[in-house]
């Protein structure tokens, strides 16, 4: 695969931009049936070339093909058929609750598509934060701009390939680039924009908006963060696998990934010991070796995960390799670390896991809510009132946009028993395989004609996959 990406000319960007809205107005997109096969499409896309997108994301990334397939491509997949099947439920009129002031003007909802969106999406997990907003946009009936990654761009350069042969190319049009082909992007007019990232960015985007009054979609922008809660009465084996999974999958680079463990400190011997063994469990091989964990995306952030190393104060329990020119870091966990220690000013994203002792968890809840809002807290406990002290409950409709939404999942031990156990490393091909298979939605004839049999398939794979992501997130003993 190529290191380099093509970038867009800078002054065919605007020409793109007006293309597409040309499209729109034509009214192309408005029909159910077009978009229903260009989501079909969209299917073909990602199944007929599988194992091209294996490889795009094992040199972007170094991620194991296993890794890619059943945490990513097949997700993805099972996202885009979704839209596929609901579409014509999704855009289909509604009628407002009766009231006696406007009851004779049968007032209805009509769900009308905004125009020309603008996809700019991240590196980390290139096809799945791309093609599923990109599917969710045309299931509205928009034409897209889209911006991958210029940081994954061996994955960037496959979908700029794939995406005009099966989709219709007035549809999505691609622009790669840098800083200032995005830039450029940003100064035109657009109806809404979705963009997946950092802070830093997410304020420029936002305030390019604001010159357009353009409405703004920030996914993941507010805090990155995400500690886990140790109850020592939890299963601490259990836990223990549970949390270094979670944090070494894609080296890190997870907006989900664990950041940080609070434990109390009469606990945190135990429960390193428990960190050790799991990290053997699911390493017997050194990975730097074995493939199974990834590799860090640029020098930039290698240099930046090497300071943080460089600078903590806690005790290096493992690990602590860092490989410049192979762009590697092996995973290390540190205990002892301090609320004030480097390794908690910013969020990771990379192989680094620091254990920070509590007197108890009152005192966590405090350093969790000194932070910033997490986006995910991982509470390992079997007592129903120690994960009750961080539950909260929400208003609904009128205030939903002013409120922040905590979603939890109660994830038992028993699933560590199941299939589902094949998710950890060392990964097995054959029951990597037999579990694809099991989520692994059936797809229509490309003629776009399906089958009730085929409906069923999906909402049964639907419904696994689900499974699977909650024991990516926020797993709870």
């Amino acid at each position: 695969m190529a290191d380099t990406l093509p970038f867009t000319p800078i002054d065919e960007i605007p020409k793109i931009h007006r293309e597409l809205g040309e499209v729109f107005q034509t009214g192309k997109t408005r029909s159910i049936a077009f978009r229903k096969q260009q989501l079909l499409q969209l299917c073909y896309l990602l199944q007929d070339n599988t194992e091209r997108f294996q490889e795009a994301l094992f040199s972007d990334l170094g991620r194991p093909r296993e890794e890619a397939a059943y945490l990513e491509l097949i997700g993805t997949l099972l996202e885009v058929k979704d839209a596929h099947d609901k579409v014509n439920k999704w855009a289909k009129t509604t009628k407002s609750p009766f009231h006696f002031l406007w009851g004779t003007l049968s007032p209805q909802t009509r769900k009308e598509p905004k125009g020309t969106v603008l996809i700019i999406s991240p590196f980390n997990y290139p096809i799945w934060l791309t093609l599923c907003p990109v599917s969710s946009a045309i299931a509205a009936g928009n034409v897209v701009l889209l911006k991958p990654s210029e940081l994954s761009p061996a994955t960037a350069a496959l979908l700029t390939e794939l995406i005009p042969k099966y989709l219709d190319p007035d549809l999505v049009r691609v622009v790669n680039g840098g800083v200032l082909e995005t830039t450029k992007i940003l100064e035109l007019p657009f109806d809404h924009i979705l963009y997946t990232g950092n802070n830093r960015v997410a304020k420029i985007v936002s305030a390019a908006a604001a010159q357009h009054l353009t409405p703004v979609t920030l996914e993941n922008h507010i805090s990155l963060e995400s500690p886990c809660v140790i109850d020592p009465k939890c299963n601490a084996k259990v836990a223990a696998k549970r949390i270094m999974w979670g944090k070494l999958l894609n080296c890190g680079q997870l907006c989900l990934a664990p950041d940080y463990i609070l434990v109390p400190e009469s606990f945190q011997d135990e429960f390193v010991e428990a960190l050790v063994n799991a990290y053997h469990e699911l390493h017997p091989t050194d990975p730097k070796t074995s493939g199974m964990v990834g590799k860090i995306v640029n020098e930039r952030h290698m240099k930046r995960l090497k300071q943080l190393l460089n600078d903590t104060k806690g005790e290096i329990v493992f690990g602590g390799e860092v490989d410049m020119p192979a762009k590697y870091i092996a995973p290390t966990l540190i205990r002892d670390v301090t609320r004030d220690d480097a390794l908690m000013s910013e969020e990771i994203f990379g192989p680094l896991l620091p254990v920070v002792p509590v007197k108890d968890v009152e005192e966590a809840i405090s350093i969790v809510n000194s932070m910033d809002h997490a986006l995910n807290l991982y509470i390992f406990s079997d007592d129903r009132a120690f994960k009750d002290k961080d539950g909260y409950t929400t208003g609904k409709a009128g205030f939903d946009t002013f409120t922040h939404f905590r979603c939890t999942v109660d994830h038992p031990a028993w699933v560590e028993h199941t299939p589902l156990s094949s998710r950890y490393t060392p990964y097995n091909a054959k029951k990597i395989a037999w579990l694809i298979s099991m989520m692994r939605p059936r797809l229509p004839p490309r003629d776009g004609r399906g089958s009730i049999v085929n409906k069923f398939t999906c909402a049964l794979a639907v419904g696994l996959v689900g499974v699977l992501c909650a024991a990516l997130t926020q797993s709870i003993l």
